[in-house]
């Protein structure tokens, strides 16, 4: 699964809670399948999407959405 953001700055804030959560992530760049206005995403395991949706509602993080991989590239979740 994929999160996009419109703000560098909400990517880190993101990160940063997500570690504090003990959510196994990693940034990587936006794919470039995803219009966002911000260069990183953060990569994390399907099994986890509860607890990052919740540590996003929670904590206001502002995200561009969250995104999961299908063959034709990538599908928007509803939030």
């Amino acid at each position: 699964m994929l999160i996009a953001f419109d703000s560098t700055q909400q990517a880190l804030r993101a990160e940063m809670l997500l570690e504090y959560a003990e959510v196994e992530i990693d940034i990587c760049p936006t794919p470039k399948e995803i219009t966002a206005g911000c260069a990183l995403s953060i990569h994390f395991p399907e099994e986890d999407l509860t607890r990052v949706k919740e540590v996003i509602d929670q904590e206001r993080v502002e995200i561009r959405g969250i995104f999961k991989p299908i063959e034709a590239g990538y599908e928007q979740l509803e939030l």
